[in-house]
């Protein structure tokens, strides 16, 4: 090995001191949400580590209840060391190191700060003391067995394990889910009500529904949550609409009483609605759909949410809620305000390219600030006391450069409700407004959708329940993503309460986890994110294609595949790093699984920190979804309920979901006859669960 002498560390340590740059090092006994190994949330280093980056930085020494001065003696400091290392060397291992900056911005602020100082390479430097070993005792790495049935399957009676073989053979037979909705309506009207709904509850509503009410679904989280799998509580009913009434819902919802009246249409064609696609269900199989009537219908859904928020509170202590931003407020701000964000991101990439930076990644994207001011003005954009307030305070450090970041709150204060959507117009250079007014009663229809919003997040924070705002279509997820991240930067202050969802299948994925993953660093909020493939990706490559736009989804499965896997595993490295990232993986891909576990065991992420949750469907994917609780990963089960008349949309997309997934894997159902075989020739034929 290496060594380094103390003399050297303490003279970086003593030029550091002259210059008053600033770290953290924090003792274990003040970071329960990280691994005993993580030392420093800004840096990234490993217990018994010092990690440097140019010179090293002054030490917040804290431990035994009592926090010491950061600007304690060196001398004393450097006493200790050498007590602890009587032979004057420090030992320096190879490990793998990342960035420890939050931004590259930060990299160069703090190089400018430095400059002329000596440098200590960096490198993870393992402090020897006579009472501690250097290297914490190795973790085990944790296995989970995907083909023991016994512990798949404990949950579940024999008789469960039957319906589900019939469910899901019934889902491959073509001419039964093609017309599923018609054999539903004949077989209520030969039965009954009565005998239809006992029907559905021993077939697929028992299947792919825990129950009608708050009461009745209870026994069935109880029970899941008994085998280590928790519940993300969703009420999954739907209205019943024909395709002309949810289009003709839709066009109301979705144009303005000022583009009505304009003759002049400045609207991108994406982020405007169009009648052959206002039926949002079209192509749709994994998600519900809600269609605006009034702001009455808005404010009983947010209601629907609260009722969800109480009960998942009062079913677990560590539950998740799921709310739709469609459901709390008429589209057609949602369509405006994604239009006025994407308007926004061009105009800053139209920017980046005048400045020869269009090839570098999002965040590698800086505009030199005299360069920017001097293009501005030759567009005209900003009078000149605008640009200087723009461009002066907290706002640029002192890097004198624009990131992505910085450019997205500098749009801040022209973007506020009261006052007119304002986006740059790469042709004049001018600002905007992106309609020409709005009705009074559209202005409050916006204040209602931010106010309902806000009140979802404080429930949840008053329940102890994670709230997860689900991913819509492209022409609405910029708005939905940044009141999620708004939401995030109030309420995510002291622990995860707030998720976000990602889509892989879009070709930005990366690029949008990265930028809100680095924002999370620089304002110091917990990061909570849920990776999905996505629901609408042949609704969402017709529209783009009919309506004449850049296809947003990745060309192939393979590609998202791998867009779900780079996604992942960056946050899983800003896990390791600063355990204030929290992910829910949630997929029925089993690969995808046995990948994640890989990452956990290379960083010795143990599933007991609740960092790295994992997401399945209730009644689908048992063989996954148990035998990760039973080893002790958080996992959930997105658990619908409702009414047997009022979730029969909600089952037709099951069906629908399942003949895809049945006809491409025989796995779930071969496992299901193994288990039923097993017990069967082992004499259990009239197996209970017990808990």
């Amino acid at each position: 090995m290496k060594m380094l002498p103390v003399g050297y560390i303490a003279n970086a340590l003593v030029c550091n001191a002259a210059l008053r740059s600033r770290t953290r090092v924090r003792a274990s006994t003040g970071a329960r949400r990280r691994a005993p190994r993580a030392l420093s949330e800004t840096t990234g280093t490993k217990r018994g580590e010092l990690a440097t980056s140019g010179c090293v930085k002054p030490l917040q020494i804290t431990g035994g209840g009592k926090k010491h001065n950061k600007n304690m003696l060196y001398p004393k400091l450097v006493a200790s060391l050498l007590r602890s290392n009587p032979r004057n060397n420090i030992r320096v291992s190879a490990g793998r190191c990342r960035t420890t900056a939050a931004s590259p911005k930060s990299r160069d602020e703090t190089h400018q700060r430095i400059a002329g100082c000596p440098v200590v390479e960096a490198a993870p430097v393992e402090l020897i003391s006579g009472t501690r070993h250097a290297e914490s005792p190795p973790r085990s790495a944790v296995h989970v067995d995907f083909e023991n049935t016994q512990e798949a399957y404990r949950s579940k009676g024999n008789v469960e394990l039957l319906r589900s073989l019939l469910v899901f053979k019934l889902c491959t037979i073509d001419v039964l889910v093609e017309k599923n909705k018609e054999l539903m309506d004949l077989t209520k009207k030969v039965l009954g009500q009565w005998m239809f709904e006992k029907l559905m509850k021993m077939t697929f509503y028992g299947q792919f529904v825990a129950g009608e009410d708050h009461n009745s679904i209870k026994p069935l989280i109880q029970k899941n949550r008994a085998f280590g799998v928790g519940a993300v509580l969703d009420y999954s009913v739907e209205e019943d609409l024909t395709q002309e009434e949810a289009e003709k819902k839709e066009m109301d919802a979705c144009v303005s009483e000022a583009e009505k009246e304009s003759s002049v249409d400045r609207r991108e064609k994406k982020y405007k609605a169009h009648r052959q696609f206002g039926d949002r269900r079209g192509g749709v199989t994994g998600a519900r759909t809600y269609f605006y009537a009034d702001e009455s219908k808005c404010d009983k859904q947010m209601e629907t949410f609260i009722n969800c928020i109480r009960a998942s509170g009062g079913a677990s202590t560590d539950g998740f809620s799921a709310i739709k931003m469609t459901a709390l407020g008429r589209p057609q701000f949602l369509l405006q305000f994604s239009e006025v964000l994407v308007k926004w991101r061009q105009f800053f990439n139209f920017l980046s390219a005048q400045q020869g930076k269009s090839d570098m990644t999002v965040l590698d994207q800086k505009l030199e600030l005299e360069q920017l001011k001097e293009s501005l003005s030759a567009m005209g954009v900003g009078a000149v006391d605008d640009k200087e307030n723009w461009f002066t305070g907290e706002k640029l450090g002192l890097s004198g450069t624009i990131d992505l970041l910085d450019w997205n709150g500098l749009i801040d204060d022209t973007t506020k409700i009261s006052n007119l959507l304002m986006v740059p117009n790469l042709q004049t250079g001018h600002l905007e407004p992106l309609l020409n007014k709005f009705t009074a009663e559209e202005e409050r229809q916006m204040k209602r959708m931010l106010q309902r919003v806000d009140v979802l997040a404080k429930h949840a924070v008053e329940n102890g329940v994670r709230l997860m705002v689900d991913a819509e279509q492209t022409y609405f997820q910029p708005a939905i993503s940044r009141l999620a991240l708004e939401m995030q930067r109030k309420f995510n202050r002291e622990k995860p309460i707030i998720f976000n969802t990602y889509q892989c299948y879009l070709k930005e994925a990366y690029d949008n986890v990265t930028v809100d993953v680095e924002l999370s660093r620089r304002e110091g909020w917990y990061f909570g994110a849920k990776l999905v493939r996505g629901a609408y990706m042949y609704q969402e490559r017709n529209r783009a294609k009919e309506i004449g736009y850049e296809d947003p989804i990745n060309p192939d499965y393979e590609a998202t595949n791998r867009m779900y896997h780079k996604c992942l595993e960056f946050v899983l490295e800003e896990i390791d790093q600063s355990r204030k990232a929290n992910i829910m993986v949630a997929t029925h891909n089993e690969e995808t699984v046995k990948y994640t576990l890989e990452k956990m065991n290379e960083m010795r992420l143990l599933p007991t920190e609740n960092k790295v949750y994992f997401g399945q469907l209730l009644g689908m994917c048992d063989q996954i979804s148990f035998p990760l609780g039973q080893a002790g990963f958080p996992v959930y089960k997105y658990v619908p309920y409702g009414p047997v008349n009022e979730v029969i949309p909600y089952l037709s997309r099951r069906a629908q979901e399942n003949r895809g997934f049945m006809k491409g894997s025989q796995r779930e159902r071969s496992l299901l006859w193994k288990e039923l075989r097993r017990r069967v020739l082992g004499g259990q034929i009239f197996y209970t669960p017990a808990y």
